[in-house]
């Protein structure tokens, strides 16, 4: 049985048979099994009227099934973070420029509390914890933790978790290299000001790889891919080579194309803590950024 609502743009179902929810899914709704799991873990399938993403969930007879035509979660909504992806463990977003990681000082807008706010409105017992952060002025994916024992698994395996990181980014000037490496120590000063230096200055060693993707004779479009984590690795890196990010005004040289930070997270890949799948996600090269090279 199929009756379609069209002012809520989910489609209805009756469970005739029991199964597991996936099972029950994959055999009754047209659609390929990805779009099917990521309507699932995108908060898009009700039971009963109850969002529900355990893909396991027993399904009994003469249950009622709604799903999402648009495979969007039509809980969460902000102009400043996109839900990417989430499951009972974690979640994963894109931020926007102008958005803090989490919390600093009064009623400062983050993306922590944008989450915990949404998860207070779908009923989900859990809050948002901070793993790794993104600069207020830095785009891009970020995973937050749903809870302690998530949180403590990824922050104290990260290196061995995440296998892939990458950014985009906006340089000054025309880079000459297409790829290399650079690597040094990074340590901040009184000011909370990152500096490097060739030998260990009691900082922490830092490994960045980069390769050009496009240029201009006044601008370089590059891709960095973090062998380490630090402090503003990318952008004290890029400046080191003489080519600081654009729009970076604690790095740069006051070269401000587009009025923001040049920089984008743009591919995270990680083993899930728990389940020890492949995560693997990617995001589009910023519009800004690729229209410098038009």
């Amino acid at each position: 049985m199929n009756y379609e609502l069209k002012q809520d743009r989910y489609d209805h179902y009756v469970v005739n048979d029991e199964a597991p929810l996936l099972e029950w899914l994959l055999a009754n709704i047209k659609g390929s099994r990805s779009k099917i799991k990521a309507t699932l873990q995108g908060r898009g399938i009700k039971v009963n009227g109850k969002c529900v993403t355990q893909f396991d969930f027993p399904l009994q007879k003469g249950m009622k099934i709604s799903v999402s035509q648009t495979k969007k979660n039509d809980q969460f909504k902000s102009r400043y973070v996109k839900l990417v992806y989430e499951d009972r463990w974690l979640v994963v977003v894109e931020k926007n420029v102008g958005i803090l990681s989490m919390a600093a000082g009064h009623k400062s807008l983050n993306v922590k509390s944008v989450l915990d706010n949404y998860f207070q409105k779908t009923g989900q017992k859990c809050r948002a914890h901070v793993v790794h952060r993104l600069d207020r002025d830095t785009s891009g994916l970020m995973v937050y933790a749903k809870d302690m024992e998530t949180e403590q698994i990824l922050e104290h395996n990260w290196h061995e978790i995440v296998y892939d990181r990458r950014y985009v980014a906006v340089v000054s000037g025309e880079m000459a290299e297409n790829e290399g490496t650079i690597a040094n120590w990074l340590k901040d000063n009184k000011a909370y000001v990152t500096y490097s230096s060739p030998v260990d200055n009691g900082g922490k060693y830092a490994v960045t790889h980069f390769r050009v993707l496009d240029r201009t004779t006044e601008h370089s479009l590059v891709e960095f891919q973090l062998e380490t984590g630090r402090k503003n690795q990318i952008r004290v890196h890029s400046a080191d080579m003489g080519h600081p990010v654009c729009g970076d005004v604690k790095y740069g040289n006051g070269d401000d194309p587009i009025h923001r930070l040049c920089l984008h997270a743009c591919v995270l890949c990680f083993w899930h803590p728990v389940t020890r799948e492949r995560m693997e996600f990617d995001t589009p090269i910023p519009t800004p950024f690729r229209q410098i090279f038009k």
